[in-house]
């Protein structure tokens, strides 16, 4: 297993979190996605890495940004 952090901007509700664990959790090897909403902090825990870029695809398909 391996987690990566990232920060994503934009996200204000839960609606917005379950975007972004529906979008990121919908990788190829993701085990789990957890959001802290307050810091805009979202763990990803997966099979094997997950490649930066197809992380931020997938925040962008939920409509928001990864900023770090």
């Amino acid at each position: 297993m391996t987690e990566a952090t990232y920060t994503v901007e934009g996200m204000t509700c839960g609606h917005c979190v379950g975007s972004v664990k529906e979008e990121v959790g919908g990788l190829t090897g993701v085990q789990a996605v957890d959001v802290d909403l307050a810091t805009g902090a979202v763990k990803v825990t997966s099979t094997e890495p997950i490649s930066r870029e197809a992380v931020e695809a997938a925040v962008a398909e939920a409509g928001y940004q990864v900023v770090a």
